[in-house]
């Protein structure tokens, strides 16, 4: 048999038809494997088939052989990613808010890389979201780079941060940069934001990413390493609603008893639940009071009521009455 002309690259090539063609449930046969190979412009003979499929398995491909018929088929299995997790990546890549659509289609793309040809045709799909809205900044890829690299080297960073406007344009809140350490990323309420700390404000503030631009790490070392010591990001975003801010309470809360599980998955396993009348439960969570907040009350139906501190209820009912106000 003569020679391919691309002889050199026949263990990558072989490697790739058996990643891109077999699955669990779909093999290929040495003569099969020839024939794809061919289209590379490698031959190969069944002797040295053997002795390849034996070296990609050294190197960790875990190759199959079992017998069909009269011949054997050859299918990789135990791949780096199973197909359930492939699929819960491209759902989490097409529903995420934060993600251009442009930039949705190159990640699924590469993604399916790591699948079989009958595989990665269940990753094109289209997973609905009603009225999903994708973030129209490319940038946000080269923001999150940037602020890892001021995380690692411990540096400070330099941004303008943008605001819409009413003709549809972002435009910088201020006419003088952020300067901010940064210290976390946190992806919260379908939006990328980073954590940092202020340090003309002494307080520790989050910024949405995709409306940060111009980002550039400067020298200046970071600062407010003591109050993120004891920081935990996964409570900050549960007392955040929305990432709106407000000032942080202690905020007591009744509730009737089939809303435990809104109560729980809000604010998690560890909060108290205690007892209060029939059918009703109390617990008590830190939060930041806002209007955000507020309106997580009123869409909860008269459900989960605030009966303590006295100065966040007058603040509830100052709101509701706002409502009902006419100019």
């Amino acid at each position: 048999m003569s020679k391919g002309k691309n002889q050199k690259l026949k263990l990558y090539y072989l490697s790739r038809i058996l990643i891109e063609k077999t699955d669990e449930d779909h093999s290929l046969t040495l003569k099969e494997i020839q024939d794809e190979l061919l289209e590379y412009g490698v031959t190969a003979d069944r002797k040295s088939l053997y002795d390849d499929v034996e070296a990609l398995s050294i190197l960790g491909i875990d190759i199959v052989k079992e017998r069909e018929g009269s011949s054997f088929g050859y299918r990789v299995v135990g791949k780096q990613f199973e197909i359930a997790e492939l699929k819960l990546l491209v759902d989490a890549i097409q529903s995420s808010k934060f993600i251009t659509k442009k930039k949705s289609n190159e990640l699924i793309k590469k993604l399916t890389g790591f699948a079989s040809q009958y595989e990665a045709d269940q990753l094109r799909r289209q997973v609905v979201v009603a009225g999903r809205i994708k973030s129209m900044n490319e940038s946000i890829y080269y923001n999150v780079d940037e602020i890892h690299e001021a995380i690692a080297t411990n540096r400070m960073i330099r941004f303008e941060y943008l605001q819409w406007n009413l003709q549809k344009k972002l435009m910088p809140r201020r006419k003088e940069p952020y300067v901010i350490s940064p210290w976390a990323l946190c992806w919260d309420n379908e939006n990328y934001y980073l954590v940092g700390y202020d340090s003309a404000a002494d307080s520790i503030k989050h910024y949405r990413v995709d409306k940060m631009r111009g980002i550039s790490v400067i020298e200046k070392k970071r600062e407010g390493g003591k109050r993120f010591k004891a920081f935990d990001m996964a409570v900050y975003a549960t007392k955040n609603f929305g990432m709106f801010g407000g000032e942080e309470q202690t905020v007591k809360l009744e509730f009737d008893n089939d809303m435990v599980g809104v109560i729980l998955d809000r604010f998690g396993t560890d909060v108290t639940i205690r007892p209060a009348g029939k059918e009703k439960s109390t617990v008590n969570v830190d939060v930041y009071v806002s209007d955000q907040f507020f309106g997580w009350i009123f869409g909860l139906g008269g459900k989960v009521r605030i009966v303590a501190p006295e100065e966040v209820v007058e603040e509830l009912n100052k709101t509701i009455r706002s409502f009902g106000e006419t100019k």
